[in-house]
Protein backbone atom coordinates (compact mmCIF):
# COMPACT_ATOMS: atom_id res chain seq x y z
CA UNK A 1 0.00 0.00 0.00
CA UNK A 2 2.94 2.38 0.80
CA UNK A 3 4.87 1.82 -2.24
CA UNK A 4 1.46 2.52 -4.46
CA UNK A 5 1.19 5.74 -2.50
CA UNK A 6 4.44 6.73 -3.19
CA UNK A 7 3.69 5.75 -7.16
CA UNK A 8 0.89 8.13 -7.24
CA UNK A 9 3.06 11.19 -5.34
CA UNK A 10 5.97 10.12 -8.15
CA UNK A 11 3.24 9.92 -11.14
CA UNK A 12 1.75 13.66 -9.81
CA UNK A 13 5.26 15.19 -10.01
CA UNK A 14 6.08 13.74 -13.37
CA UNK A 15 2.36 14.84 -14.72
CA UNK A 16 3.17 18.20 -13.63
CA UNK A 17 6.24 18.88 -14.65
CA UNK A 18 5.51 17.29 -17.82
CA UNK A 19 2.92 19.60 -17.85
CA UNK A 20 5.56 22.93 -17.01
CA UNK A 21 7.94 21.86 -19.27
CA UNK A 22 6.06 21.41 -22.83
CA UNK A 23 4.90 24.96 -22.44
CA UNK A 24 7.61 26.91 -24.47
CA UNK A 25 9.85 29.55 -22.17
CA UNK A 26 13.51 30.23 -22.14
CA UNK A 27 14.91 26.96 -20.92
CA UNK A 28 13.72 25.71 -24.04
CA UNK A 29 14.98 28.18 -26.21
CA UNK A 30 18.13 28.74 -24.73
CA UNK A 31 18.39 24.90 -24.94
CA UNK A 32 17.73 24.71 -28.49
CA UNK A 33 20.74 27.16 -29.31
CA UNK A 34 22.50 25.55 -26.77
CA UNK A 35 21.95 21.89 -28.39
CA UNK A 36 23.26 23.18 -31.85
CA UNK A 37 26.28 23.78 -30.54
CA UNK A 38 27.25 21.28 -28.06
CA UNK A 39 25.25 17.97 -28.71
CA UNK A 40 22.24 16.14 -26.95
CA UNK A 41 23.84 15.89 -23.57
CA UNK A 42 23.14 19.78 -23.37
CA UNK A 43 19.48 19.25 -22.08
CA UNK A 44 20.19 16.81 -19.04
CA UNK A 45 23.03 19.43 -17.85
CA UNK A 46 20.49 22.72 -18.20
CA UNK A 47 18.13 20.31 -16.28
CA UNK A 48 21.14 19.86 -13.63
CA UNK A 49 21.18 23.55 -13.82
CA UNK A 50 17.67 23.98 -13.25
CA UNK A 51 17.38 21.11 -10.43
CA UNK A 52 20.11 23.21 -8.81
CA UNK A 53 17.61 25.81 -8.27
CA UNK A 54 14.81 23.84 -7.73
CA UNK A 55 16.34 22.10 -4.89
CA UNK A 56 16.70 25.41 -3.21
CA UNK A 57 13.19 26.62 -3.63
CA UNK A 58 12.02 22.96 -2.35
CA UNK A 59 13.91 23.19 0.65
CA UNK A 60 12.85 26.94 1.34
CA UNK A 61 9.19 25.46 1.37
CA UNK A 62 9.56 22.67 3.49
CA UNK A 63 11.75 25.38 6.05
CA UNK A 64 8.88 27.94 5.89
CA UNK A 65 10.87 31.20 4.18
CA UNK A 66 8.71 30.81 0.75
CA UNK A 67 5.91 32.40 2.85
CA UNK A 68 7.81 35.40 3.63
CA UNK A 69 8.46 36.08 0.00
CA UNK A 70 6.06 39.31 -0.83
CA UNK A 71 5.70 41.21 -3.81
CA UNK A 72 8.41 43.41 -3.58
CA UNK A 73 10.75 40.38 -3.67
CA UNK A 74 8.45 39.11 -7.22
CA UNK A 75 9.09 43.03 -8.67
CA UNK A 76 12.69 42.45 -8.27
CA UNK A 77 12.55 39.43 -9.28
CA UNK A 78 10.76 40.78 -12.46
CA UNK A 79 12.92 43.45 -13.31
CA UNK A 80 16.20 41.41 -12.94
CA UNK A 81 15.00 38.38 -14.89
CA UNK A 82 13.75 40.59 -17.47
CA UNK A 83 17.15 42.08 -17.99
CA UNK A 84 19.05 38.98 -17.86
CA UNK A 85 17.10 37.48 -20.13
CA UNK A 86 17.37 40.12 -22.60
CA UNK A 87 20.80 40.38 -22.35
CA UNK A 88 20.98 36.15 -22.62
CA UNK A 89 18.97 36.61 -25.83
CA UNK A 90 21.03 39.72 -27.32
CA UNK A 91 23.95 37.51 -26.64
CA UNK A 92 22.69 34.61 -28.75
CA UNK A 93 21.48 37.36 -31.26
CA UNK A 94 25.41 38.16 -31.56
CA UNK A 95 26.64 34.53 -31.51
CA UNK A 96 23.90 33.80 -34.30
CA UNK A 97 25.42 36.67 -36.53
CA UNK A 98 28.68 35.08 -35.87
CA UNK A 99 28.37 31.92 -37.57
CA UNK A 100 28.63 34.12 -40.75
CA UNK A 101 31.82 33.87 -41.12
CA UNK A 102 33.61 30.52 -40.67
CA UNK A 103 37.02 32.19 -38.79
CA UNK A 104 34.61 33.73 -36.16
CA UNK A 105 33.13 30.08 -35.37
CA UNK A 106 36.22 28.64 -35.36
CA UNK A 107 37.21 31.26 -32.64
CA UNK A 108 33.74 32.02 -31.05
CA UNK A 109 32.23 35.48 -30.33
CA UNK A 110 32.48 37.36 -26.79
CA UNK A 111 29.49 35.91 -25.61
CA UNK A 112 29.75 32.41 -26.78
CA UNK A 113 31.28 31.44 -23.11
CA UNK A 114 28.20 32.59 -21.19
CA UNK A 115 25.91 31.59 -23.68
CA UNK A 116 27.27 28.13 -23.98
CA UNK A 117 27.54 26.73 -20.64
CA UNK A 118 24.60 24.70 -20.26
CA UNK A 119 24.58 24.10 -16.55
CA UNK A 120 24.64 28.16 -16.16
CA UNK A 121 21.83 28.22 -18.73
CA UNK A 122 19.73 26.14 -17.09
CA UNK A 123 20.39 28.30 -13.59
CA UNK A 124 19.50 31.82 -14.79
CA UNK A 125 16.95 30.26 -17.52
CA UNK A 126 15.06 29.36 -14.56
CA UNK A 127 16.21 32.02 -11.81
CA UNK A 128 15.18 34.95 -14.51
CA UNK A 129 12.02 33.71 -15.12
CA UNK A 130 9.28 35.08 -12.76
CA UNK A 131 6.83 32.89 -13.34
CA UNK A 132 8.73 29.94 -12.35
CA UNK A 133 9.29 31.57 -8.80
CA UNK A 134 5.15 32.69 -8.77
CA UNK A 135 4.02 28.94 -9.81
CA UNK A 136 6.51 27.54 -7.15
CA UNK A 137 5.73 29.53 -4.34
CA UNK A 138 2.06 29.37 -5.24
CA UNK A 139 0.60 26.09 -6.56
CA UNK A 140 4.30 24.19 -6.32
CA UNK A 141 4.53 25.05 -2.38
CA UNK A 142 1.06 24.19 -1.77
CA UNK A 143 2.16 20.52 -4.19
CA UNK A 144 5.05 19.98 -1.94
CA UNK A 145 3.22 20.70 1.49
CA UNK A 146 0.52 18.37 0.38
CA UNK A 147 2.82 15.26 -0.04
CA UNK A 148 4.82 16.57 3.17
CA UNK A 149 1.96 15.96 5.04
CA UNK A 150 1.73 12.41 4.41
CA UNK A 151 5.73 12.32 4.97
CA UNK A 152 9.00 13.41 3.23
CA UNK A 153 9.21 10.59 1.30
CA UNK A 154 5.97 11.25 -0.44
CA UNK A 155 7.67 14.96 -1.02
CA UNK A 156 10.70 13.61 -2.14
CA UNK A 157 8.82 11.35 -4.50
CA UNK A 158 7.34 14.05 -6.37
CA UNK A 159 10.16 16.14 -6.88
CA UNK A 160 12.02 13.09 -8.24
CA UNK A 161 9.04 12.38 -10.46
CA UNK A 162 9.07 16.13 -11.94
CA UNK A 163 12.37 16.21 -12.12
CA UNK A 164 12.33 12.53 -14.35
CA UNK A 165 9.91 14.85 -16.77
CA UNK A 166 12.13 17.62 -16.77
CA UNK A 167 15.19 15.41 -17.57
CA UNK A 168 12.90 13.35 -19.89
CA UNK A 169 11.76 16.24 -22.24
CA UNK A 170 15.15 18.41 -22.38
CA UNK A 171 16.48 15.11 -23.28
CA UNK A 172 14.45 14.77 -26.07
CA UNK A 173 14.78 18.78 -27.60
CA UNK A 174 18.34 18.46 -27.30
CA UNK A 175 19.03 15.28 -29.03
CA UNK A 176 16.56 16.21 -31.59
CA UNK A 177 18.21 19.18 -32.47
CA UNK A 178 22.48 17.77 -32.17
CA UNK A 179 21.03 15.49 -34.46
CA UNK A 180 19.63 17.70 -37.00
CA UNK A 181 22.26 19.83 -37.02
CA UNK A 182 23.93 17.87 -39.78
CA UNK A 183 21.11 18.21 -42.08
CA UNK A 184 21.02 21.89 -41.21
CA UNK A 185 22.78 24.55 -43.76
CA UNK A 186 24.79 27.33 -42.14
CA UNK A 187 22.07 29.91 -42.69
CA UNK A 188 19.55 27.80 -41.50
CA UNK A 189 21.59 27.09 -38.10
CA UNK A 190 21.75 30.68 -38.42
CA UNK A 191 18.09 31.70 -38.65
CA UNK A 192 17.46 29.24 -35.66
CA UNK A 193 19.68 31.03 -33.35
CA UNK A 194 18.06 34.38 -34.43
CA UNK A 195 14.74 32.66 -33.38
CA UNK A 196 16.22 31.67 -30.27
CA UNK A 197 17.89 34.74 -29.66
CA UNK A 198 14.71 37.33 -30.66
CA UNK A 199 12.25 34.94 -28.21
CA UNK A 200 14.44 35.11 -25.14
CA UNK A 201 14.92 38.75 -25.99
CA UNK A 202 10.68 39.25 -25.91
CA UNK A 203 10.77 37.30 -23.03
CA UNK A 204 12.67 39.70 -21.45
CA UNK A 205 11.08 42.60 -22.26
CA UNK A 206 7.94 41.08 -21.16
CA UNK A 207 8.92 40.34 -18.12
CA UNK A 208 10.08 44.06 -17.78
CA UNK A 209 6.86 45.29 -18.70
CA UNK A 210 4.90 43.36 -16.24
CA UNK A 211 7.30 44.63 -13.45
CA UNK A 212 6.47 48.29 -14.82
CA UNK A 213 2.46 46.78 -14.31
CA UNK A 214 3.26 45.99 -10.97
CA UNK A 215 4.70 49.24 -10.16
CA UNK A 216 2.26 51.24 -11.37
CA UNK A 217 -0.64 49.07 -9.32
CA UNK A 218 1.50 49.47 -6.26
Amino acid sequence: MLNIEILKALLLGFSVGLTGALVPGPMLFATIETSLKKGWFTGPKVVFGHIIVEVVIYLMILFGAASLVDSGVISAIFLIGGLSLLVFGLLTIKDARATASSAQISQGSPGSKLTSNPILIGVVTSVSNPYFWIWWLTAGSALILKEYELGVIFAIAYMLGHWIADLSWFTIVSGSFSRGKNLLSQKMHRYILYICGIFLAIFGFYFMLNYNNSVKLA
